[in-house]
């Protein structure tokens, strides 16, 4: 039995030596390493095979395929740019943001448009029934790209009506994550590639198992018709973003319809992800005006919306649009209001927010008080527990399940997009954001966000002090394995998720 002994210790000794060389020979946050240490340590051996599939970077050849995309349409909207008076919307507060303007578009790749009508969203039902009408409308493309498309009602809905189009004669393409779509099989999309349309997995969909890397992720939601119209924000595709789902009941999100010069930015973004995903050079898309069309920023009404697109992925070696938020967010001197699903933020946001908060700006983060997973529920809530402490006010929406991913700094700007409060919208999900420059646009934004108050419940003092040492222990357990626990959990709310408590009476 001796030699059992002298196994187990070799095992060990191995182990230990490769956890921390694995941690420590690639950078990562300080919160990570040691999650991942704690990780290869506890498990030998499961350790390391867990950190193979979801602890290494994005591969290289990923990272090659995507950065070597060109800025198709850009040369386009820089050119309807230069063209523009310097007249603006009465309502235009872009002058005022060019701080995190500049911040954004330092590359030159996220230019300011002017010239766009502006529609929001809170509510699935009405979102579907306006874009399956744009998407009715179309003329010459219809380009539509999701984190989830399943394979449900709704699914079924939008498919039937994209093989109609295909087969009218209308360029359809459709990206999407096959992680975030299950159901959504070859087989199912075969119908819309019969019809003539085109239809393609994000490309780090492919080859997960292979590659062991499975951690990577389209969480975008993009819509563009003809170049002109565009959709972007929280929602999917799914029956459970209609309210169909018991286990969710409403659905709360946050979308916006755009029509105008920053429909060409979210156009380029989804060439750019296809040209990317392409699997024969037959695919590939090229610049032509039916795509990029010569939308005129000459003529600025009253109700025009200056409108920056950002869009972000772990193929950056910065957390590009996590510092630019933080840029955003600086701006406020009145108040900071955001709604996220998650509340994770790494230590920069954290100090981000508590930097404000002592400030004298009031600060404002909307969670759901139904989580899709109890470990990162509980991470949240510690995080909630946390900002409480220091002045931020915690309300936890009780009117079914928030989603939305919205910002409010001020008057003056507000952001809809996809990307959450957590680690892996900072660092390993594929992300766009809206960020609107305009009074009045974010003054809907603010009324919408006091109307989701009424429905809330504002986190006290006293309601944290109630809760019990086990949980404050499960609070501070998920919090510290956070980074890892949102490595393995990829947000398949259809599959997982649970109704649970409100926030207010978990004890």
């Amino acid at each position: 039995m001796l030699w059992l002994h002298d196994i187990a210790r070799i095992i060990i000794i191995t182990n230990t030596i490769l956890a921390f060389y694995i941690v420590f020979h690639r950078r990562r946050s300080v919160s990570t390493t040691w999650a991942w240490l704690i990780i290869l340590l506890v498990l030998p051996i499961i350790g390391l095979i867990l950190y193979a599939f979801f602890g290494r970077g994005i591969s290289q050849e990923n990272i090659f395929a995507i950065n070597k995309q060109h800025h198709l349409g850009l040369r386009n909207v820089q050119k309807a740019i230069a063209k523009a008076p310097k007249k603006i919307s009465p309502s235009d507060t872009s002058n005022k943001g060019k701080i995190a303007i500049n911040f954004f578009n330092k590359d030159g790749y996220s230019p300011v448009t002017k010239n766009n009508h502006v529609t929001l969203y809170s509510d699935g039902k009405e979102m579907f029934r306006d874009m399956i009408k744009d998407i009715k409308n179309a003329k010459e493309t219809v380009n539509v790209e999701f984190y989830t498309f399943y394979n449900d009602d709704i699914g079924n809905q939008i498919l039937d009506l994209l093989i109609k189009k295909a087969r009218e004669g209308i360029q359809v393409r459709v990206i999407y994550d096959a992680w975030g779509s299950q159901g959504a099989t070859k087989t199912w999309f075969d119908q819309l590639r019969d019809a003539g349309g085109q239809v393609l997995p994000f490309i780090t969909s492919r080859n997960m198992i292979t590659r062991y890397r499975i951690n990577y992720h389209l969480h975008r939601k993009i819509v563009i018709i003809d170049g002109r119209i565009s959709w972007t924000g929280g929602f999917n595709i799914g029956d459970q973003y209609l309210g169909r789902k018991k286990k969710f009941g409403y659905w709360r999100d946050s979308h916006v319809r755009i029509v105008g010069s920053a429909s060409l930015l979210l156009q380029e973004r989804f060439v750019m992800d296809w040209n990317a995903s392409i699997q024969n050079d037959e695919q590939i898309i090229t610049f032509n005006e039916m795509f990029f069309p010569d939308l005129d920023e000459h003529d600025i009404t009253p109700g025009d919306v200056a409108t920056q697109i950002i869009s972000d992925g772990p193929d950056r070696y910065e957390p590009y649009m996590r510092n630019g938020m933080m840029r955003l967010m600086l701006l406020a001197r009145k108040r900071l209001w955001i709604q996220t699903p998650y509340l994770i933020p790494d230590d920069a946001m954290f100090a981000t927010w508590q930097t404000i908060a002592s400030s004298g700006v009031d600060v404002r983060i909307m969670i759901p008080s139904m989580p899709d997973h109890p470990f990162i529920y509980r991470a949240s809530q510690w995080y909630a527990n946390e900002l409480t402490r220091y002045g931020v006010k915690i309300y936890i929406y009780n009117n079914g399940f928030l989603h939305a991913k919205t910002t409010i700094i001020d008057d003056k700007y507000s952001t809809v997009g996809s990307m959450n409060q957590d680690y892996r919208s900072y660092d390993l999900n594929f992300e766009d954001i809206a960020v609107f420059y305009d009074k009045k646009f974010t003054q809907e934004m603010a009324e919408t966000f006091k109307k989701d108050m009424e429905n809330s419940t504002l986190l006290t003092k006293e309601m944290i002090a109630n809760q019990g040492r086990y949980l404050r222990t499960l609070q501070s357990f998920s919090r510290m394995l956070s980074p890892i626990l949102l490595l393995f959990w990829h947000q398949n709310l259809d599959a997982d998720a649970k109704p649970q408590l409100p926030y207010s009476l978990l004890r």
